[in-house]
């Protein structure tokens, strides 16, 4: 009978040990967040006004429409970093302020379950989205520096297509893992 309490007690309260490893995951997430959220400004420093590509071929250049998709998707890759590491810092706090109480005990929180891992989720799911738009924005650099895929640039091609293969595979990598997580 006392474990059946503990086990439905599971909703309201995570174990000590699984509210530190949280804390870890939380603060590897945001470190990541903002690994990535330097690629973004990267991504924006490295694109100017009328600038021409490497191509050979002037009608390769990049138009003023593939220099406005990258900002936009910039500026929208840096919100889901943005919104991926606030969640997790929000988590991160709620925790250790829960148990402000016991110095001793800093990672030893007693927080809602569900709501720890709705926040863990949501920020997961900041980062997939960030990433994405990461990618787009990453495939308009290549563009406007190395001519447009349209073109036929070999270059800018195997940029694009080692960038969307490599990114791709190591999303699904992660999104699965994060699945796993949440259904084990």
């Amino acid at each position: 009978m006392e474990e059946d309490q503990e086990y439905k007690s599971y909703d309201r309260m995570p174990s000590s040990s699984t509210t530190s490893i949280h804390v870890t995951a939380l603060d590897g997430l945001v470190n990541v967040n903002s690994l990535f959220t330097i690629a973004v400004f990267v991504g924006l420093s490295l694109t100017t006004p009328g600038q021409r590509s490497l191509e050979d071929k002037s009608a390769c250049d990049a138009g003023p429409d593939i220099a406005r998709k990258l900002l936009v998707f910039e500026v929208v890759s840096f919100s889901f970093f943005l919104f991926s590491s606030l969640v997790a810092q929000g988590l991160k706090l709620a925790i250790n302020l829960l148990n402000s109480k016991d110095v001793d005990d800093a990672f030893r929180a007693h927080i809602n379950a569900k709501v720890l891992r709705f926040g863990m989720l949501a920020s997961a799911i900041g980062s997939v989205m960030g990433c994405v738009f990461l990618v787009l924005s990453m495939v308009n650099v290549v563009q406007i520096r190395l001519g447009v895929v349209s073109c036929g640039s070999v270059s800018a091609v195997r940029a694009v297509a080692a960038l969307v293969t490599l990114v791709s595979s190591a999303l699904i990598v992660y999104i699965s893992t994060v699945f796993y997580a949440f259904t084990h």
